[in-house]
């Protein structure tokens, strides 16, 4: 989305407010990195949720899995039949006027057992516990044609804007 536009990283340590909603975390980063820099700035942030379990872990992601793991999240989930779960992302703007989020939604189910492979550009342990809707198998199980098939559906289906 951002092709025709040149992306400058900034290295800045930048507070997040302790808080469940990403669009409230994406929107503190990116007004922090804006007041630094005195330009226009893009900030993300994502989470995951887990619809039994209230949300939980929603924006604490990394706490979650340096606590108790993609194992421990599992065993939360024994017995329970709704495994639906999704990974949200927030992208926010900010030129010091307007303030843009852009909120991208991934649902899938929690898989019963830990699977797949290493991948190169894995991002999360949870690759190896989430099976993206109309897959079947986790993200670790995933061929690149399958992230391919992957990518272009959440490009068409699941972008929306808040202002």
């Amino acid at each position: 989305m951002l092709s025709n536009i040149t992306v400058i990283p900034y290295e800045y340590d930048l507070v997040e407010p302790r808080e469940d909603d990403i669009r409230v975390i994406a929107e503190a980063k990116v007004r922090q990195a804006y007041e630094k820099t005195k330009k226009p700035c893009i900030a993300m942030d994502i989470g995951f949720f887990i619809r039994s379990l209230n949300g939980f872990p929603k924006a604490y992601v990394n706490y979650a899995l340096e606590t108790i793991g993609i194992s421990g999240i599992l065993k939360l989930m024994e017995g329970i039949e709704d495994r639906h779960c999704e990974f949200r992302e927030c992208l926010a703007y900010y030129d010091g006027n307007k303030l843009e989020l852009f909120e991208s939604i991934g649902p899938g189910i929690l898989s019963t057992e830990i699977k797949g492979v290493e991948k190169e550009h894995k991002l999360s342990d949870l690759w190896y516990i989430v099976e993206p809707n109309g897959f079947g198998k986790t993200l670790a199980e995933f061929s690149e044609d399958d992230f391919n098939k992957h990518r272009k559906h959440r490009e068409k289906s699941s972008l929306s804007m808040f202002s």
